[in-house]
């Protein structure tokens, strides 16, 4: 019986996914000679499969290996979810899980909290930045993975978790017993004013808490005298397509085109501005990268495609695929392509690809991105007609997939090897250590005292030396005073090299030690000073004034605009 139970599962699964893929009744999906005939002989090579084979098989893992394998035939973004899979999805989009609320990295097989969420449940309790958490539930934690650490932690919302935490200065492990509560996942993880009158706004997720966090920190940062912002884009995958809209809502005018979608079963629906804006007028910058995806793309596009925000940095990934999920009997899911997304301009956002081949989709992707990357000009003029689009004014922007800055910055392939390292992070197991001898010291001197740390906070002679002392003993860094023996991905670094990059060392250090002191908000700041896409995008606001002059009010210089109807 146990056999036979196993036998109807796949077929049961085939019929009520092609019933539910197609939204029509099953006799009507089913109509098709040739369906009905492919589908029996997927059927029957599953039972032959269960029945015949030398060694007893996994039902449930054939099923699911058939669903994967005619994925694969279609494009390289549809995919299947698990049950389980879907569930942890599901908990990051919906901007909230049960957890503990805090903030925590891994060093020497222990998770130490780097801080707590304001107001979450490991704030009142208790718990400190450089708490380190060794047991949960009575249950060694020491060793686990960040993710073995997360799954002791999460939980559902009101029930207790016991936490075994060793503090510095303490003489014996402390016991705290947290209630698990709703903590919130934010889109908005940065956001200050970087001058006078420049304020700065980092996205890293598309999610349903998007736009009101958005707003949030665009209100804070206008009664703070923001006349421009800085949109950052850069390492954001994408997620919640309304969220995207909503954002570029408040930037543009009403009745402007934010993208459309069509599709072979999709009617073309297209999505407009509706409604005034919070900052449809002032000069904007956007910073994206090849790690910017679908919703970000589509916010980039949108705002390049009206003239109404200069687009810095590289070119995007290019995933411009709508994605529909269709739920399976066992809680499971298909995430399958039904449309694609345009711009207002009509560019198709997403990458060109030949059905089931992915590795020539990502082999063509990453040899495109480096041509553009570091030949814009040339790949500009190479590009054919058709894939040239017209903005609202007038300027030429590209197709192709993804979204083509108008204003590249492409690595600097000869930075000096110590900025090399910096920026790359290599230096920071040698911060861990370097922390690890003063977190005491430096938890009672600066842990109440944020703003007096980032105006008065410097790296003292003693404490510059003693941190490449621990580089070169501990890490494997060389110093050298032979320039020409300079190998940054073999930790070589010319002794001068570094003395002339102080500063910018110095300051990485401190913003890493603001991360450990206060938390990423107060670290941002700082580490942006040494972000060379960002200083560059700096210098580029006369660009984006003249793209404002064409929202600016008649009365106040503006060239004016008339409404989209794309």
């Amino acid at each position: 019986m146990k056999r036979s139970t196993k036998l109807l599962i796949f077929p049961a699964v085939l019929l009520f996914a092609v019933g539910t893929l197609l939204g029509v009744q099953l006799e009507s999906a089913m109509s098709g000679t040739d369906t009905i005939e492919q589908l029996r002989k997927l059927e029957d090579a599953f039972l032959i499969v269960n029945k015949r084979y030398v060694e007893e098989v996994d039902s449930n893992k054939l099923a699911e290996g058939a669903i994967e394998g005619m994925l694969d035939e279609l494009d390289p973004h549809s995919s299947y979810i698990s049950a389980k899979e879907l569930q942890e999805l599901q908990e990051t989009y919906r901007g909230s899980f049960g957890g503990i609320g805090i903030w925590y990295e891994m060093v020497d097989d222990t998770a130490r909290v780097i801080t707590t969420i304001e107001g979450g449940p490991s704030e009142e309790a208790g718990l400190r930045a450089g708490d380190r958490i060794t047991e949960v539930n009575d249950t060694t934690a020491v060793g686990l993975s960040s993710t073995g650490v997360q799954k002791r932690l999460k939980g559902p919302i009101g029930t207790e978790v016991e936490v075994t935490i060793q503090r510095l200065g303490a003489p014996n492990p402390l016991e705290v017993t947290i209630t698990r509560g709703k903590i919130p996942l934010y889109s908005v993880t940065g956001g200050y004013m970087i001058d006078d009158v420049t304020g700065y706004i980092r996205v890293t997720r598309f999610a349903k808490t998007t736009h009101r966090e958005f707003m949030n920190k665009l209100d804070t940062l206008r009664t703070q005298g923001m006349e421009r912002l800085v949109l950052d884009l850069r390492d954001n995958p994408g997620g919640v397509m309304e969220a995207a809209v909503q954002m570029v809502d408040e930037l543009l005018d009403d009745g402007r085109t934010i993208v459309y979608m069509n599709g072979r079963t999709v009617e073309k629906q297209t999505f407009r501005s509706g409604r005034p804006g919070a900052f449809e007028t002032n000069p904007i910058v956007v910073l994206v990268n090849a790690r910017s995806a679908s919703a970000s793309e589509i916010v980039a596009g949108a705002l390049q495609d009206h003239d109404r925000a200069l687009v810095v940095g590289q070119r995007t990934f290019g995933k411009g695929l709508v994605q529909n999920q269709f739920p399976l009997p066992d809680g499971s899911m298909l995430q399958m392509t039904t449309a694609r997304y345009y711009t207002p301009a009509g560019r198709l956002i997403q990458t060109p690809y030949e059905n089931g081949d992915q590795k020539s989709y990502y082999e063509d992707k990453f040899a495109d991105y480096r041509e553009t990357l570091f030949h814009p000009r040339d790949y500009k003029e190479s590009v054919p007609d058709s894939l040239k689009y017209t903005t609202d004014h007038g300027r030429t922007v590209f197709g192709g997939g993804g979204i083509m800055p108008d204003y590249v910055i492409p690595p600097d392939t000869a930075m000096a090897p110590t900025l090399q390292v910096t920026l790359s992070g290599a230096l920071m197991p040698v911060f861990r250590d370097w922390f690890a001898q003063h977190e005491q010291e430096w938890r009672a001197t600066w842990s109440d005292r944020e703003q007096a740390f980032l105006d008065d906070f410097t790296v003292s002679q003693a404490q510059w030396d003693e941190f490449w002392q621990l580089a070169q003993t501990k890490h494997d860094f060389t110093l050298t005073d032979d320039p020409d023996a300079a190998d940054p991905d073999d930790g070589v670094l010319p002794r001068p090299d570094v003395a002339t990059h102080r500063a910018n060392v110095e300051l990485y250090l401190k913003a890493a030690l603001a991360r450990q002191l206060y938390g990423s908000s107060a670290a941002l700041p700082i580490f942006n000073q040494i972000d060379p896409t960002l200083q560059e995008a700096l210098t580029l606001w006369n660009r984006a004034a003249e793209l404002a002059e064409y929202y600016a009010p008649a009365e106040q210089g503006g060239i004016g605009s008339s409404s989209d109807s794309r």
